[in-house]
């Protein structure tokens, strides 16, 4: 296993974190993701552990909490070898103050997700979205109390825009509070808007991005190839994906797995391994979450690290991939002795 710095932390992550959002499918929506019970979810953890996965990641909202309890009992005795990262800010309960990153509902809701993973600290705890009325200083000052009281470890953020980031950073540094170490985005081969503005943000600032969904909920894990009828029976095709059918162009996706079936052909690997190792070697990156509904999925995930792709592989898959940028990224690149983009080779 490989571990990175989790963006100006100290912390070390593996560059695989497990995600249990499969844990408990206490909802509709995320029965199609998973119903992990307790005895599957700990034989999970334990082979995540003798991989050397050290970050497990979870959310308050996931199942309505049934994923934050069940991963708390599968770590039972175990809480000391691992990092637990989870999320506030969406809805969760009833009432006026039932979500955002109001200081009344992220303590609260640090208490409850304190009380169902049944630990007294929290090592990474997001803000799952943007609140966009709450004040950006209450939240801030909010998440420094937690991590002074030591509840909370580190800070994070998750779904922002660049302002979003950007300006509670600098308020942060303002007043000198915790700042966010880490960022969790949606990146993967189908969606690389986060090289627009994100990833370059992330590169100044010291920002580590967690990505989640690196296989585009399941479009890139190779049972979608233009030369077959798209299944039935995914994820995606139950109404469980967290990619909106819309975001995702029918003629890229084929365009990019035909050039990722040709280098799993090359490499020896599945088409989902080319496709979260492609996304491991892009700046930023600290952890790519992955998710299984079983120990056979969780091995195979294992397989994407070990390696590299080449960079006449990774450029094959760019160019695959590329879309144009929207306003006022195509104008930036128009002047790249202004604007220089990431280094990915």
């Amino acid at each position: 296993m490989e571990y990175r710095q989790l963006g100006a932390s100290g912390l070390q992550v593996s560059v695989l974190s497990f995600g249990t959002a499969t844990f408990g499918g206490g909802n509709e929506f995320f029965k199609a993701w998973g119903s992990t019970q307790v005895e599957e979810a700990t034989r999970l953890v334990d082979l995540c552990l003798e991989a050397g996965i050290n970050l497990f990641d979870t959310a308050d909202i996931y199942s309505d909490g049934l994923s934050e309890e069940i991963l708390g009992k599968a770590i039972a005795g175990k809480r000391d070898q691992l990092l637990i990262s989870t999320k506030a800010t969406f809805t969760f309960g009833k009432g006026p103050n039932n979500q955002g990153s109001s200081r009344f509902h992220l303590l609260k809701q640090v208490e409850g997700s304190l009380k169902r993973l049944n630990t007294d600290y929290i090592d990474v705890y997001h803000m799952h979205g943007f609140d966009g009325v709450t004040p950006v200083d209450e939240t801030l000052r909010t998440l420094d109390d937690l991590v002074q009281s030591g509840k909370v470890r580190y800070i994070a953020a998750s779904n922002f825009s660049g302002w979003h980031l950007m300006k509670s950073l600098a308020i942060s540094e303002k007043y000198g509070w915790n700042r966010y170490v880490a960022h969790q985005v949606y990146y993967a081969l189908t969606n690389r808007d986060y090289e627009w503005e994100l990833m370059p943000l992330g590169i100044d600032q010291k920002v580590g991005a967690i990505v989640w969904s690196p296989l585009a909920g399941g479009l890139l894990g190779g049972k979608y190839k233009r030369s077959q009828p798209k299944p039935t029976h995914t994820r995606t095709a139950q109404g469980g994906s967290p990619i909106p059918a819309a975001v995702v162009d029918d003629e890229l996706l084929y365009n990019v797995v035909d050039v990722l079936e040709d280098i799993a052909a090359e490499t020896g690997k599945t088409i989902a391994q080319v496709a979260i190792n492609w996304v491991l070697q892009r700046p930023t990156v600290s952890s790519i979450i992955v998710g299984a509904r079983n120990e056979t999925q969780l091995k195979e995930n294992f397989e994407a690290i070990g390696w590299n792709l080449t960079n006449e592989q990774i450029q094959r898959l760019d160019k695959a991939s590329e879309v144009p940028p929207i306003y006022p990224y195509w104008h930036q690149r128009q002047n790249l002795t202004l604007n220089p983009p990431p280094k990915f080779y």
